[in-house]
């Protein structure tokens, strides 16, 4: 058998993955995985390699296996060998007309890309192990503007976590505004979230065997790079 080459060659936990993300993208969206192992940090292009900072060999290899996956989502749009960028800010840099996310975890990185469009502006996407979320850190993402009833309680804070990680990466290369979680209220029941800045953004998640939390704002026409 032969595997998109976001998926690896051992790909029991990708493909799982995978079927829930596909369950959950919004139309024209493309999502991938990959399970973090040695060597990832090789699927770095040479550019990209020199805009990561980080000498640390994990984040090297999970910011690797982050941008095969997106190589494999862009070539499906015909854009081959293109680098991704890390800008200043730590967001990568997409092509013209695209828009994209490629987050990773301590065990899985996953990206979603999109050709910018009149119904995709940007796209935030986070993953994250579903489990509990610790105590101290729910009470610096949680707020009473917050709605999480559509959620199993053990994981609603992990899957909020997700959400505004998902949300502030979408908005972030539209507006440059440094978000903190309070400014952004997560109505998981609707799927979609407001921030303080005045962005509605709709979002869809999954759980099993990960939280995905991703994240979609309209768009206007293609805006240039993401």
């Amino acid at each position: 058998m032969t595997y998109p080459p976001h998926i690896s060659a051992n790909p029991s936990a990708e493909l799982t993955l995978l079927e829930a993300m596909n369950g959950i993208a919004p139309e024209g969206v493309r999502v991938g995985c990959r399970t973090i192992r040695d060597g990832d940090e090789a699927c770095l292009l040479p550019r990209e390699a020199h805009s990561i900072p980080s000498r640390h060999p994990a984040r090297r290899r999970a910011s690797g296996a982050a941008r095969r996956v997106a190589h494999g989502l862009l070539a499906e749009h015909g854009l081959n060998d293109v680098a991704i960028l890390r800008a200043s800010s730590g967001a990568p840099v997409w092509p013209m007309g695209m828009t994209g996310s490629l987050p990773h975890d301590e065990e899985m990185a996953v990206a979603a890309v999109a050709t910018l469009s009149a119904k995709i502006g940007s796209i935030g996407i986070d993953v994250e192990p579903a489990t509990a979320l610790p105590d101290d850190i729910f009470s610096l993402v949680a707020t009473r503007d917050d709605v999480t009833d559509a959620v199993e309680p053990s994981l609603a804070g992990r899957v909020l976590f997700a959400a505004k990680e998902a949300v502030y990466k979408a908005v972030y290369p539209l507006d440059h505004d440094m978000l903190d979680y309070d400014d952004i209220a997560v109505d998981l029941n609707a799927g979609h979230a407001m921030t303080s800045t005045g962005r509605r953004v709709s979002l869809t998640y999954c759980i099993a065997p990960r939280v995905v939390a991703l994240a979609l704002v309209r768009g206007s026409g293609p805006v240039g790079v993401a």
